[in-house]
């Protein structure tokens, strides 16, 4: 018995839902003899519980089908007061989302920023001070800076000042709300939208139709075949070779066959990994098995369900069993001796950078306030020689809060809490573009590291090729036809067979359908491979579906699917007489060596010796594949009465003597815009890798063709079979220095397994050969493509042909199944790194001038040059509007035409180290002329040294208007990063970047001259604001200045933004991520950083958190799978690549099965035999691809006790901590 049994206790919590009690009410009503109480029992039984209760209720599946007014040929009529009426009795097929939060919840987040928290509490002293009135005539005794005020209204007016800082820091938090609130809508409109494109296949009507997920009704007879994740439960009508992983819900790791016999029941989020079936569909939405779960979730009973579930797997000892899974040492210590995966790299770069700015902020902030405090009273006391008088400790007070909010805006101007909003906006800008690229990215991590791809390893059909597939030449009856013949030239028995063989031994899910618009190609629906077949028939003038009527697919006596170690696939039928057909399909260099007879032209049966096939081998076959045909061999058995029922489980015994009836070339023509996809990334240093499943005849062909490798070069191509050799040493075993010795110059494997591409891909990951290490893209669209995909730095899976299950371990998902599609990945990838610089080199001049000047001016003047408010706008201008401005530059094809960074390269280059400095030179220079002779330069009263409550002077005001103006005509010159002189190239694509800064300069305009004493300002004429303007304009002139003088030649700069580096992490730390197969740089630094600024470049981190989260709903298949998720994220026996932590969170949907592949037992897989890898193969069962499941509950080596990650609160320091109940 399963732990999910356990969710017996979830009726309790549904009866209290509208359909609980709708249901109840109605146990036996309706016009269906099947309540919905009784289903969701059944449901809940497994094997031959399930079997027992069908048979007292029931009598069989179809007395279940009878029950629910169905057939299991016919499926539903499909009218729609049916479904209707369906959906009404028995729920829909929909999870409710949960609620989002509300605009206020939002507000009410951002509000706990430290920096903002700390302003508001000096805002309201200062408030509270700024009414206290000192006896008049002692207040010329408190000190020259209280007094000397002329006007008693200016004075009255001190509470203005208190009162911006609130209105700013509301002002702050509205634009931080409104931030989350529009990304959390414009995710749940992404999501929404996908969920509405996620198909199933059922009958209805006798027809094969493709429904919404969320259609799908009891009811429905539903087709299933290998890859599927089931979107409801139900109970098999008929299966061929059908093998599930309940993994996802029970625990257990081995795959289950389902059959009549043992186990009927299928359940929603589990996944079909071999064989085909047909399923009635009994639960669905909420009712079904994961929907009681998810219900349960919902409810906030999480924490509750974990300690039943826990109990549970330590009474019947499954915690025990599936401990003994884990107990693989040496697998262990191989894991530990490479280096593991790294992801959020730039996201530890960027945390770790800002906080040492935040460190150096806090110092200078905390030597501002230490430095006024002491020149007020060393003038004061000392100077001035003044007593202390009890009357003016409120005005001495109101002194130090005032140096106090100056020391806070130097903090809050220092602190670079705009750099994850910046990654945030330009990885939702990037995500939301690469959609319209066909880009589905599911893992936002996964965008970046595009950028940084040195290796892409492509499948070859559907991604390099067009993925239509068409049979242009045939060997049949001794002669090789260059075209498809004519149906009166194959002998009459031959084309019978043939037809036959087609008909009944390609899946009944692929067929070819009329063209969608008149005149076009008729569609391809299914395996492409087995639709070329389909269409070879039909070009013989035949018709398939007259054979598939005849026998319907509950007729077929057996059927081995195609699997990885098969590689054929096969059909048997039974015949009147008790004798047996087999028919069977697959590659056809290894069919052909099963064959021991072949048919003539005459229509009979002649002995086919090895000679006969040789010259096959070398007279068909190869010249074929040298065209780039895919070849593959038809051929049939009988199994005559006489001997006996064979014994169909010795698959070896049933796969040998059969005759050859015919070899057919499939073409499979290269996509037109490949070559050129393929010459583009060859250009930004990408190296492209074929590996296919293909002979390696067919693959040099088409790589030859796509340009990957060219004629005269020095690279390899082999097969499976020589690439297993090379890496493996006597003992089997596989050597890092054998692959190190290969992969450089390897373009092509042909005939690979998926363990081979998982080998290669770990290879090339693990190698030191060549500096940086190999950043590796993979392409799969097979369930056993999983593991590759996994292990990859980004895994691209197939979005048309691709199974639900490689779209589950991928990070990015290929509408299209088009290569050039990655090539847009790459400039993505590479726009979002540079988005990030340009906005880094915008913000550290202006954090670097902005504090300078405070400091300075304070320690000079005793007072700030720029006022808290104006501050306060300073910092939402290089924030917020700069990096909406700068994150949301479009692409350009320059991107392509460099190298790619690399891992280590640090975010600040020499070059930005020199703009940046050289930029903070002028701005100073000017900034600070302007503050000691700007009263002479203009001929205006100064503006130093005035007392508490003075009103703003002229010459403060064109301080701060020029130092505006120079950070908007600097923001011009931070568009380009790499030395450009033409900073303007392309400004006008990007409308945002215009927008902002016209939208900044005018309300700089209306600050200026209608601020007042908010803003601390007056009103300046047209001559001054000329002045300013040209000042500011002197930025740009001063940029061609700095990009002049070389930066080879500046020998003292040093780049800056180094992330941490894997060796440098601290063994303890390291100790702590044994667990965990990759490093998220990003979570590590923001561990590190439990520091004053940390909550507030937190709160801003946890909007890339909350975009992941909601990419990860987004990118799945359907809306029940996210409650497969939901109970995954709690009950999980995998130990996934997050944290314990990010479990926690019922809204991580998306959680995908964790794939190992152990090397520590060495067995040389099979290789000798492989169809295409677009009929995608499934679990490998003999050799060491083996996904290994990792129990959640396991004995803690420190603790003794059960680790139970999901019961842990999220650490209140990470992201995540503010991500609980962010859908």
């Amino acid at each position: 018995m399963s732990a999910l049994t356990t969710v017996n206790m979830a009726s309790n919590s549904f009866r209290g839902s509208k359909r609980g009690r709708h249901a109840q009410a109605n146990h036996d009503v309706g016009d269906f003899n099947c309540s919905l109480k009784e289903l969701r029992s059944l449901m809940e039984l497994r094997g031959p519980e399930g079997i027992a209760r069908i048979q007292e209720c029931y009598g069989d599946v179809e007395g279940l089908c009878t029950r629910l007014r169905t057939s299991p040929i016919h499926g539903l009529g499909g009218h729609a007061d049916d479904i209707a009426r369906r959906k009404e009795e028995f729920g829909q097929n929909v999870i409710p989302p949960k609620k989002p939060k509300t605009f206020l919840q939002l507000v009410w987040e951002a509000l706990q920023d430290v920096t903002l928290i700390i302003l508001e509490v000096a805002a309201i002293i200062s408030l509270g001070l700024s009414f206290y009135r000192p006896p008049d005539a002692e207040r010329e005794n408190c000190g020259k800076a209280a007094g000397g005020v002329e006007d008693e209204g200016e004075a009255d007016a001190g509470w203005i000042e208190g009162a911006a800082i609130l209105l700013s820091v509301v002002c702050v938090v509205l634009v931080t709300a409104f931030n989350d609130w529009s990304k959390e809508k414009q995710f749940r409109g992404l999501q929404s939208r996908i969920e509405q494109e996620q198909k199933f296949t059922v009958v209805r009507g006798g027809q094969v139709v493709q429904v919404h997920v969320a259609e799908i009704v009891v009811g429905d007879v539903a087709q299933v075949k290998y890859g599927d994740l089931l979107p409801a439960d139900g109970v098999l009508i008929q299966g061929n070779d059908l093998k599930i992983d309940e993994s996802s819900l029970t625990g257990e790791s081995d795959h289950v066959k389902k059959t009549l016999d043992n186990d009927p029941m299928l359940l929603s989020g589990t996944h079909v990994m071999e064989g085909s079936g047909k399923i009635l569909i009994t639960a669905v939405g909420v009712n079904s098995q994961t929907g009681i779960i998810f219900t349960l979730l919902g409810a906030g009973d999480e924490y509750l369900l974990t300690q039943d579930i826990s109990a549970f797997h330590s009474q019947d000892g499954a915690g025990v069993e599936m401990q003994a899974l884990n107990s693989d040492d040496e697998g262990e210590e191989k894991k530990k001796a490479h280096p593991k995966k790294e992801k959020s790299v730039l996201q530890g770069k960027l945390t770790k950078l800002a906080v040492q700015i935040g460190k150096a902020g806090l110092f200078m902030s905390g030597l501002t306030v230490i430095i006024l405090i002491t020149l007020f009273m060393v003038d004061t006391f000392w100077i001035q020689g003044l007593p202390w008088i009890a009357d003016c400790t409120p005005i001495y007070i109101q002194f130090c809060v005032k140096f106090f909010i100056i020391g806070v805006t130097v903090l809050v101007v220092a602190v670079p809490e705009g750099l994850p909003l910046a990654v945030t906006i330009s990885l939702a800008y990037s995500v939301k573009k690469m959609m319209k690229d066909n880009n589905l990215v599911r893992h936002l991590d996964a965008c970046e590291t595009m950028g940084n791809a040195t290796a892409i390893c492509s499948d070859k059909t559907g991604t390099l090729t067009m993925n239509r597939m068409t049979v242009v030449q045939a060997y049949l009856g001794d002669r090789h036809y260059r075209v498809v013949p004519e149906s009166d030239l194959i002998p009459g028995k031959v084309l019978d067979l043939l037809i036959m063989g087609i008909g009944v031994n390609c899946a009944y899910t692929s067929k070819i359908m009329s063209p969608e618009k008149e005149g076009g190609l008729p569609r391809q629906v299914g395996n492409k491979t087995e639709c070329a077949l389909l269409g070879f028939v039909l070009e013989l003038r035949r018709d398939y579906m007259t054979i598939r009527n005849e026998i319907p697919e509950e007729k077929l006596f057996k059927v081995y699917t195609f699997n990885s170690v098969r590689k054929s696939m096969s059909t048997v039928l039974k015949n009147a007489d008790g004798s047996y057909r087999m028919f069977s399909k697959g590659a056809s260099e290894i069919l052909l060596k099963k064959c021991c007879k072949i048919m003539t032209a005459s229509g009979e049966a002649k002995v086919f010796k090895p000679r006969d096939r040789d010259y096959v081998v070398k007279n068909v076959i190869e010249p074929m594949a040298s065209e780039g045909l895919r070849t593959i061999c038809l051929a049939y058995r009988d199994f005559p009465p006489v001997d006996g029922e064979p014994d169909w489980e010795n698959e070896t015994d049933i796969l040998t003597g059969l005759t050859c009836l015919c070899v057919v070339g499939i073409e499979d023509p290269v996509r037109p815009e490949v070559p050129d996809a393929i010459k583009r990334c060859q250009r930004a240093g990408i190296t492209v890798r074929m590996v296919t499943g293909d002979n390696i005849d067919t693959a040099r062909a088409i790589a030859s063709k796509c340009g990957i490798v060219h004629p005269g070069d020095d690279f390899l191509c082999i097969d499976g079979k020589e690439f297993n050799r090379r890496i493996r040493n006597q003992l089997g075993e596989i050597e890092q220095e054998r692959i190190d010795k290969i992969w450089p110059k390897l373009r092509v494997l042909a005939r690979s397994s998926p363990t081979d591409k998982h080998t290669l891909v770990k290879g090339i990951m693990d190698s030191t050969v060549l500096e940086p290490r190999q950043v590796v893209a993979v392409t799969g669209d097979g369930t056993n493509d999983g593991p590759a995909l996994k292990k990859a730095d980004v895994g691209f899976a197939m979005g048309i042909a691709g199974t639900d299950v490689a779209k589950e371990a991928s990070d990015i998902i290929l509408t299209d199944d088009n290569f050039s599609s990655i090539v847009k990945a790459v400039m993505w990838g590479r726009n979002v790194y540079d988005s990030i610089s340009k906005f880094l080199q915008f913000q550290l001049t202006v954090n670097v001038v902005a504090v300078i000047v405070a400091f300075t001016g304070a320690c000079i003047t005793q007072d700030s040059p720029l006022k808290a408010v104006q501050m306060l706008w300073v910092n939402l201008i290089m924030d917020t509007f700069a990096s909406l401005a700068l994150a949301t530059e479009p692409p350009t094809e320059s991107l392509l035409l460099r190298k790619p960074y690399g891992r280590n390269k640090p975010l600040i280059s020499r070059t930005m180290m020199k703009n940046i400095l050289g930029h903070a030179v002028y701005q100073l220079t000017v900034i600070f002329t302007l503050l000691f002779t700007g009263e002479q330069i203009f001929d205006i009263d100064s503006g130093r040294y005035a007392p508490l409550h003075a009103p703003p002077s002229e010459h403060y005001t064109i301080v701060f208007n020029t130092f505006v103006m120079m950070q908007l005509f600097n923001e011009i010159n931070a568009r380009k990063i790499h030395g450009e002189r033409n900073v303007f190239d392309g400004i006008f694509k990007n409308m945002i970047f215009c927008s902002i800064v016209f939208g900044t300069f005018i309300i700089q305009i209306v600050i200026v001259q209608f601020g007042g004493k908010p803003f601390s300002c007056v009103g300046l004429s047209i001559d001054q604001w000329l002045w300013c303007v040209f000042l500011g304009f002197g930025c740009l002139l001063w940029g061609q200045v700095v990009t002049t003088v070389p930066t080879s030649r500046l020998k003292f700069l040093k780049s800056a933004g180094h992330g941490t580096q894997q060796e440098e992490i601290p063994e303890d730390e390291l100790e702590e991520m044994d667990d965990l197969d990759e490093i998220d740089h990003g979570e590590m630094e923001m561990r590190r950083g439990q520091v004053l600024w940390c909550r507030g470049l937190g709160r801003i981190q946890t909007q890339v958190c909350l975009i992941n989260s909601k990419l990860y709903i987004s990118a799945y298949n359907h809306p029940s799978i996210r409650v497969v998720n939901a109970f995954q994220d709690t009950l999980s026996p995998y130990e996934g690549l997050e944290t314990p932590e990010s479990r926690n969170s019922i809204h991580n949907f998306m959680t995908t099965p964790e794939f190992r592949i152990e090397d520590s037992e060495p067995q040389i897989p099979l290789i000798d035999d492989t169809e295409g890898e677009d009929d995608a193969p499934t679990k490998r069962n003999n050799n060491n691809a083996v996904d290994r499941i990792i129990p959640l509950y396991k004995e803690s080596p420190k603790t003794g006790g059960i680790h139970q990650s999901a019961a842990l609160p999220p650490r209140p320091g990470s992201p995540l901590h503010s991500l609980e109940t962010s859908l």
